[in-house]
């Protein structure tokens, strides 16, 4: 804690405006990384969060303090936590491959929103200190991040007559280190001639060659037929 700017840390008529203006510039600063990104929630949601909890911070300390009521100063900022996931979920979806898109930004809001809270409580080293780790975090960790490689899932669908034939695949991929994120089977056909259709996503733990996991899940005993979709 910087002892200097212990005066600064009461609520009075200067401290109100310069928590608010704070608030105000670590929400911006923030916001501006994800506008400049196009991501859903840009720098004006990021202020408004950033603002309305160091609002709500500073109201449970001046019912306590200045007013005297007998409330408890932290009720206000836990309420803001937990609404600020409401927020945060509208801004995560899922694309057609099933990949999840908009958690940075969400988790952004939220810890907007915290630092809100710190600012608003007077603890400006922490808010300005953790505003800079989360543009670090957005900036040069997103570069970081794009370098790593990742190992793309994709979709097989799988044809066969007994039901002992869809085991075997699931345990060739447990086998394979390739998880299976979402199994969907469709049964058809008679009872004295069944038909079933899996539909597997498959997300390998490192780099398989593909022709060669297909062809192997063909000669399995049962499977009638494979291919990728």
């Amino acid at each position: 804690m910087i002892a200097a700017i212990n005066p600064l840390r009461h609520i009075n008529s200067l401290t109100v405006p310069l928590r608010m203006l704070l608030a105000f510039l670590c929400g911006t600063a923030i916001g501006f990384e994800r506008s400049y990104k196009n991501r859903p929630a840009g720098f004006r949601t990021h202020i408004l969060v950033c603002i309305g909890a160091a609002t709500a911070s500073m109201i449970g300390i001046y019912l306590y303090l200045c007013q005297g009521l007998p409330t408890d100063i932290s009720r206000l900022g836990a309420a803001v936590v937990s609404g600020l996931g409401f927020i945060g979920a509208g801004t995560i979806i899922v694309t057609r491959n099933r990949t999840v898109k908009g958690l940075t930004t969400a988790a952004g809001l939220w810890a907007s929103g915290v630092i809100g809270l710190a600012l608003g409580a007077g603890f400006y080293e922490g808010g300005i200190f953790a505003t800079l780790l989360v543009l670090i975090t957005e900036t040069v960790f997103s570069l970081l991040a794009q370098r790593i490689r990742r190992t793309p899932e994709f979709k097989i669908t799988l044809h066969y007559r007994q039901k002992p034939a869809l085991d075997q695949v699931m345990r060739y991929c447990k086998d394979k280190r390739v998880a299976i994120t979402n199994l969907r089977v469709v049964s058809g056909g008679t009872a004295e001639m069944p038909d079933y259709a899996a539909m597997l996503n498959l997300r390998p733990s490192f780099r398989v060659n593909r022709d060669l996991l297909l062809a192997h899940v063909r000669n399995i005993h049962g499977v009638l037929e494979v291919e990728e979709s």
